[in-house]
């Protein structure tokens, strides 16, 4: 697809009907807000940690490997996890060499799904940032295609599926709560709503990558730290999602490690429902008070992602 050309709902569209038939269609979940201790309200979860490989980025894996041309070499991506893991499912499921680079602080659980699909795992480097310039000169020696997590437009185009599926299951919603880490969920997200809801991002206090980027008015370096480092920490937005959720993301706001603590544990005390740090941080907005519904507000959140160990089964 041409790279200069905008994200646009008519391509989000032609990118679900490539993809339909590789992902899920993820359920929602409508429930009360003063099931949590919040004040009454209807309250949506679209729950996308039913995805294929565990989160949202199966979808962006399969557009890039369905409306690209891959090469002989195969595919290459670089991932604090899930994007690593996605591409490696879908690389497996259509028979595409991958080699994954992910830094030391992914997760084991997250490391074994990449193995489980049978990818070449290479861990480099402490952080994102690490293991992202370890795949870059892995692409010069060999030829293979990068996949970038966030910022290509084939990515954004299948994050941008989450949007079309949440307003046809949930027309009614006002308001849509995202967590961000490099920004191509929420770019995708916003490019296909285009202001018809709110859309509140959420970031981590210790990785405030969309933050600094609004504040500078660009792209800039931030910190990538926290709790939820190998999911939303990268070392800055994508220019491309930038481009997009400047203009179109109604609020951003930022949560404690300890908020997304207790999101995680409410999300499965109060309904069974099992995310990771990442996949918990928008609810973790809504559950701290960080983000405040207005009295009627019909709010959804989405919960990205489950590749966590930090569930026992114990009998």
């Amino acid at each position: 697809m041409d790279q200069t050309k905008p994200i646009t709902r008519e391509r989000i569209t032609a990118t679900e009907s490539a993809i339909r038939c590789y992902i899920r269609r993820t359920p929602i979940l409508t429930t009360d807000s003063s099931d949590f201790g919040l004040s009454p309200g209807a309250l949506t979860f679209k729950l996308e940690m039913l995805q294929h490989s565990g989160s949202f980025k199966a979808r962006g894996a399969f557009a890039n490997l369905l409306l690209r041309k891959t090469p002989a070499s195969g595919v290459v991506a670089a991932s604090g996890g899930n994007h690593g893991a996605a591409v490696a499912f879908a690389a497996h499921r259509l028979g595409v060499p991958a080699t994954i680079f992910v830094p030391e602080i992914t997760s084991p659980a997250k490391i074994e799904l990449i193995r489980q699909c049978g990818a070449n795992l290479v861990i480099a480097g402490s952080l994102y940032a690490d293991a992202l310039a370890a795949s870059e000169a892995h692409i010069e020696k060999t030829g293979a295609m990068a996949i970038h997590a966030f910022d290509q437009v084939e990515t954004l185009l299948g994050q941008g599926t989450v949007g079309l599926e949440l307003e046809e299951d949930a027309p009614e919603i006002d308001t849509l709560l995202v967590a961000v880490g490099g920004g191509g969920l929420i770019g995708g997200i916003t490019a296909w709503y285009e202001g018809r809801i709110r859309i509140v991002a959420v970031e981590p206090e210790s990785a405030p990558t969309l933050h600094a980027a609004l504040a500078a008015g660009r792209p800039v370096d931030a910190p990538a730290g926290g709790i939820a480092a190998d999911s939303l920490a990268p070392r800055r937005v994508g220019e491309l999602m930038f481009a997009i959720a400047r203009t179109n993301v109604t609020e951003a706001v930022l949560v404690t490690d300890d908020a997304i603590r207790q999101a995680q544990e409410a999300l499965w005390s109060r309904l069974r429902v099992v995310a990771e740090p990442g996949g918990a941080a928008a609810f973790a907005a809504l559950l701290s008070g960080r983000y405040r519904p207005s009295r009627g507000e019909r709010v959804a959140v989405l919960i990205c992602g489950a590749n966590t160990t930090g569930v026992r089964f114990d009998g």
